[in-house]
């Protein structure tokens, strides 16, 4: 009895996985970079909107007017040059010392109180926001979704492909070691671009993009002045500050031309 589920030709598979790997590609706003991200921006959004109405029920929010006005001032400034269509824009101080801030696709921006002692002042703050921002017009989020899927699907198969278990188990943690390095390694680069960004919306909003520097300047001396161990680089997430200080002085003279 002939099987009632029906397989496409080879050719018209090949097509239509060409198809979603086309529509999958798409390029970074102002750096030009060629992507490959299959999660759908709505899926995104709702992804943030949801996980931030969880991070408000969970932690604390500021109240010290000075640091709301602040945010609230500066975030005015700069929503109206970032590209991003349909953003339900919500910026929100937490009471946290730690000093740290994070933007969620949708256009949901968190600031911590910590870090307004690193900011110091308007630019700076706009550096800190505009970078963030710049992680959600990138899509950097769907990227590592989809490279962790990827990474997940590189594992099963080498599990497959061994019958052999000590062979099979070597195997797997030395891909799984390999994969985990090439993710660490873009987050690096993500990083980067995301200053790059940041650099260019600040500008455009009337932020001298050269305090983005000064920024990163103080945050090197915070971290000195904390005296935490530091990661080699290659297991870092995040670039050393020397790293991220020098490319963004390279990069200043295209954020200045941005500047008015």
């Amino acid at each position: 009895m002939p099987s009632a589920r029906r397989h496409l030709p080879l050719s018209a598979s090949l097509l239509i996985a060409l198809a979603i790997a086309i529509a999958a590609c798409s390029t970074v706003p102002d750096t030009g970079r060629k992507q490959f991200n299959p999660i759908p921006a709505g899926t995104e959004s709702r992804m943030g909107l949801s996980q931030f109405e969880k991070i408000k029920r969970e932690s604390k929010i500021s109240q010290n007017a000075s640091y709301n006005a602040q945010l609230q001032r500066v975030a005015a400034r700069l929503v109206p040059v970032v590209p991003m269509q349909n953003a339900q824009w919500e910026f929100v101080v937490f009471e946290d010392k730690s000093p740290n801030a994070f933007a969620l696709p949708g256009g949901k921006v968190g600031v911590n109180t910590g870090m307004f002692q690193i900011t110091q002042n308007d630019a700076g703050l706009a550096a800190v926001v505009g970078h963030e921002i710049g992680h959600v017009v990138a899509r950097h989020g769907g990227e590592r979704i989809t490279q962790g899927i990827g990474a997940a699907l590189i594992t099963l198969g080498v599990n497959q492909a061994f019958k052999d278990s000590d062979a099979r188990d070597l195997a797997t943690v030395g891909t799984g070691a390999a994969t985990g390095l090439t993710v660490l390694k873009f987050s690096r680069s993500q990083e980067l671009e995301a200053d790059r960004l940041g650099a260019l919306y600040m500008a455009r909003a009337g932020y001298d993009p050269r305090e983005s520097v000064k920024l990163w300047e103080r945050f090197a001396a915070y971290q000195q002045k904390k005296g935490g161990a530091k990661l080699p680089q290659f297991l870092s997430t995040h670039p050393v500050d020397s790293t991220r200080i020098e490319q963004l002085k390279a990069f200043m003279p295209q954020a200045m031309a941005e500047y008015q």
